[in-house]
């Protein structure tokens, strides 16, 4: 069957591929689609995508909500076309706010309009291009759950301009149009003085015992109650101190008072290291424990109530010698640390070397050592429980939030804000009209501003709240206060408390509330800074996760220069430890690909400071012996004597393949970094060097499996190592089978390899079956130190596995690979990989691997300089070797697709030795054409378009497409 081809070619394959023929080829960009919310696909994505590539959209919904504006902000800021978004006020769903967020909007350029149907009921997106009409119709709402979580059924359809369908979806659009009216400030006045929100749906739970309605018992939430169970385990089991780490807001001092509840002491100490959050602190325990007020007691420089039950303390206070020696040693059943990173104080440790209670609980949301002090050690290195912001986030614990990544300001002069501003770059007009730009731009517009900037010093922060103060936000006049350290107490409290009654819009600071401040109504906060650390980061995103009344969720604004500690942002925002450029990378492709965080957060970067905090990841050295040292010696505090590869794994620290291959192994860098003697000999070195760079690494299950059977004994027959593989569910042949033994007995390495190593560690026997060298067993049996290293290796190596690669695939999408771990896992000899330029075709292996620099090098030759390029998310454009015609012998079995074509792309040489794999591809429209040579005479070469079986991913295809252009972030310049 034949398509006319005289319209639009990418259009009509699209639509023969999608009504007529599943098996043609076509760039799947405008065929019939239906989208869901399911794992790698949403709703969410889908607009994204389409925002990206059309001239106008039309959005007609009943439904908006102001959470989905903020999951579409950065889209419609980069969104250079035209707009129209249609709503009205149905069953009052949406609320003054949403109909704020969408009055901001119009000075994006996206025109608001209200419908004039008493029952307006649509949920149609309608996207316009140059040559066709896309339209997306279905079940989803213009509401974060509906764009992410729900199940929605929606249809996506795409029509040429001229054909009926284009032509009923273009007079659909007048219609509306026609029919609505642009939102106006008037209105949404009107329409927020007799609206009346819904009444939130509340279950109370009966106190045991009680019928009486009005009394409702405090209950721990799903977080609390695990740490109470693990809390339990540690008392059974002997332990008198525990430490449980949780993210700000999480309820850590809840959760301390059901404890407390639970074991019933008959006194209580409570230390906290600032007199301000005490009497909050008090009211949570009167309302866990039910006891009357004169139970409850306060230790401070006013007030000396230490001979109640409950005793609640600053660190100050009771430190003082004359005040602990009023109290025995044994005066108190249980004590709780606040904020317990600072036990390592002098006044703390005088507090912990005087009483001696029966249980000691320490509570920190920030663990790590600031001060050289193991925090660990002196709560028994027992940590029953341990929530960070990620899982607290998925947890539903804390108000989700929105991250902007902004770019800074750009001068007249081309120059930005750098490490080493001066003040008066800092403080420059067009800086300051930037930043309220961006305010206005990705602030909440229905609600008050209440907002932390964070500064990069303190004259930069009185001087910018003088200027802000000068200026207006939405027509209305900022007011502002810097905050130093230099500012007494009483008066930051009193500015807070202005702050939470709506009397001030923002505080400028430095660091003053990197911590121990609690202000629920924070609803912005902003870094108009470097990131200096990843954990003073997370502190201050903190300050505005506690969740409040009436607060839907928080907005983060990161002003992003060229600064050298870019690289900080994504490990700070995911959580990543790993030190491993890849895993930042990965993370942040994550983030573009799913469009949430988990707990419907969001990270979006605007293309200029993206690209700015990739271009920091690919310029630092993130695996700095400094940085390493660093974490060897937290991790040996968290566990109390020197870490294993596990330990790393377990709590989602550094990855454990660059802790044993940054040294001939990791026991090399424990002597290194810890001053622990491995105790290994020069064989047994080599050896372990083989597992920690060969093995561990191999990103397959294989070596890992074929070790363990090994060590289990004896002789194994090649027959035994299949069925080893089977029952662990990996894919095999007799070629990997092969491939994985050669890693152990040195065949078919480089000679590099081979003279690194000197001595295989396996045997392999003329009839196929392999055993272990007499001397590994040797080692392994009669030294503790060895056989822990390998131990530890193979099982740490099975999880990372199973964690991160494909049961099935020879190739995990989106991950890297270098060219020996490709020879590797396509069973070719290692030492190919010296000779393994471009690509190879190897027909007796039925495989084509394909290797792509998309950005050449500026010193590379004109003859080499390939125009290769991705042309969407299912092709790309592909050029052989030069001097080579259809005839040639390596360019026949991939322009016939004899051979099995994988796709490895890397942006350029600074991202390493690896490159992404994209996925499998068959070759299609092969041509010869020419190049020129340096000399500009013409070389045969051919060219053709490789299209992927599976569509690239839409945040990895964007990772290496766009190039950011000179308007991008424009409008908030």
């Amino acid at each position: 069957m034949t398509v006319d081809l005289s319209w639009d070619e990418p259009l009509a394959r699209d639509v023969q591929f999608g009504y007529l023929a599943a098996d043609i080829t076509a760039p799947r960009h405008r065929h019939p689609r239906v989208v869901l919310n399911q794992s790698g696909a949403s709703v969410l994505r889908t607009l994204r995508e389409e925002l990206a590539r059309c001239d106008r959209f039309t959005f007609s919904v009943a439904f908006v909500s102001t959470r989905a504006i903020a999951l579409l902000k950065q889209e419609l800021v980069d969104f250079a076309g035209e707009g129209t978004i249609i709503t009205s006020d149905y069953l009052a769903f949406n609320t003054p706010q949403a109909f704020a967020e969408l009055h901001n909007l119009k000075h994006l350029g996206v025109d608001v309009r209200i419908h004039s149907s008493s029952a307006f009921h649509p949920k149609g997106y309608i996207f316009e291009h140059g040559d066709s009409v896309t339209a997306m119709v279905g079940s989803s709402n213009l509401t974060e759950t509906a764009l992410v979580r729900n199940h929605e059924w929606n249809l996506k359809v795409s029509a040429a301009l001229g054909s009926d369908l284009a032509d009923q979806i273009t007079a659909l659009v007048a219609r509306e149009i026609e029919i609505s009216v642009p939102l106006t400030q008037g209105w949404i006045d009107e329409y927020t003085t007799q609206y009346v929100a819904p009444p939130p749906r509340v279950v109370p739970t009966h106190a045991a015992g009680s019928t009486d309605p009005a009394v409702v018992e405090i209950l721990p939430n799903r977080m609390q109650r695990d740490a109470i169970r693990a809390l339990a385990d540690v008392r059974a089991e002997g332990g008198k101190r525990a430490i449980v780490i949780s993210a700000t807001g999480t309820g850590k001092t809840m959760l301390s008072a059901f404890d407390v509840r639970a074991c019933g002491p008959a006194r209580m100490l409570f230390v906290v290291h600032r007199e301000q959050i005490l009497d909050r602190t008090i009211r949570e325990y009167q309302r866990v424990l039910e006891r009357p007020s004169s139970d409850f007691g306060k230790l401070t420089g006013a007030a000396k109530q230490g001979d109640r039950p409950f005793v609640f303390a600053t660190s100050q206070t009771l430190s003082q010698p004359q005040v602990l020696a009023e109290f025995a040693s044994d005066d108190f059943d249980y004590i709780i640390i606040d904020e317990a990173h600072r036990a390592s104080a002098t006044t703390y440790r005088r507090i912990l070397e005087h009483f001696t209670p029966g249980f000691l609980l320490g509570m920190t949301a920030t663990p790590e050592r600031t001060d050289g002090l193991n925090v660990y050690e002196l709560f028994d290195y027992n940590v029953p429980y341990e929530i960070r912001l990620n899982h607290a986030l998925e947890e539903d614990m804390l108000s989700p939030f929105h991250y902007y990544g902004v770019a800074e300001v750009v001068y007249d002069d081309g120059t930005t804000i750098t490490d080493d501003s001066d003040l008066a770059v800092l403080i420059a007009p067009d800086r300051i009209k930037h930043l309220i730009g961006a305010l206005e731009t990705y602030g909440q517009a229905g609600v008050p501003p209440r907002g932390l900037i964070f500064c990069s010093r303190k004259a930069e922060a009185r001087a910018l709240s003088d200027e802000l103060n000068k200026r207006t936000l939405r027509g209305q006049t900022l007011r502002t206060v810097a905050l130093t350290g230099d500012d007494s107490i009483p008066h930051r409290e009193a500015e807070v408390a202005r702050l939470e009654n709506g009397e001030l819009d923002y505080i400028l600071t430095v660091d003053v509330f990197n911590e121990g401040v609690d202000i629920p109504s924070i609803n912005q906060v902003v870094m108009l800074r470097q990131t200096q650390s990843a954990i003073v980061f997370v502190q201050q995103l903190g300050r505005g996760l506690r969740k409040a009344e009436a607060k839907e969720y928080l907005v983060v604004i990161d002003f992003i220069g060229n600064y050298a500690n870019n690289f900080l942002i994504p490990i700070a925002l995911f959580g990543d430890e790993s030190l491993n450029k890849e895993s930042l990378r990965k993370n942040l492709i994550a983030a573009e690909e799913s469009g949430v965080l988990p707990g419907l957060s969001s990270v979006r970067f605007d293309k200029i400071s993206q690209q700015r905090v990739l271009k920091a990841i690919a310029e630092t050295t993130l695996d700095k012996m400094q940085r390493i040292k660093a974490a060897m010696l937290e991790m040996q505090d968290r566990v109390g004597g020197v870490p294993t590869l596990g330990d790393f794994f377990r709590f989602e620290s550094v990855d454990p393949i660059l802790l044993a291959t940054k040294r001939e192994h990791y026991p090399a860098l424990v002597q290194a970094i810890l001053k622990v003697e491995s105790g290994l000999s020069p064989a047994e070195t080599r050896a372990l060097g083989l597992l920690s760079h060969e093995v561990l690494p191999a990103k397959r299950g294989h070596e890992l499996v074929l070790l363990g059977t090994l060590l289990a004994g004896g002789r194994v027959e090649p027959s035994t190592i299949q069925a080893r593989l089977n029952e662990a569910g990996l894919t095999h042949d007799d070629r990997v089978v092969a491939s994985a033994i050669d890693t152990f007995t040195l065949e078919r390495h480089a000679e590099a390899d081979i003279k690194r190593y000197q001595d295989p560690i396996v045997t392999r026997r003329g009839d196929g079956s392999v055993s272990l060298s007499e001397a590994f067993i040797a080692s392994y049996g009669g030294n503790d130190t060895f056989r822990a290293a390998v131990d530890d290796l193979r099982t740490t190596g099975a999880e990372l596995v199973k964690a991160r690669y494909h049961p099935t695939k020879v190739f995990t999408p989106g991950l890297q690979y270098s060219r020996k771990e490709v020879c590797r896992l396509l069973g070719w000899p290692r030492n190919w990989a010296s000779t393994l330029y471009g690509y190879k075709t190897e027909v007796e292996t039925g495989v084509c691997p394909v290797f792509v620099t998309l950005h050449k090098a500026d010193d590379i030759a004109v003859s080499t300089a390939y125009g290769d390029r991705l042309v969407d998310r299912t092709t790309m454009l592909w050029y052989t070797r030069n001097r080579l015609t259809l005839k040639s012998r390596e360019v026949v079995p991939i322009v016939n697709n004899a051979v099995a074509i994988h796709v490895f792309v890397k942006k350029d040489d600074a991202e390493g030795s690896g490159s992404y794999y994209l996925g499998q591809a068959t070759s299609h429209d092969g041509e010869e054409t020419t190049m020129p040579n340096a000399d500009g005479h013409p070389l045969n070469v051919v060219r053709m378009m490789l299209r992927f079986n599976d569509p690239i991913d839409v945040a990895l295809y964007d990772y290496f497409h766009p190039t950011v252009t000179e308007n991008r972030g424009a409008r908030t310049q």
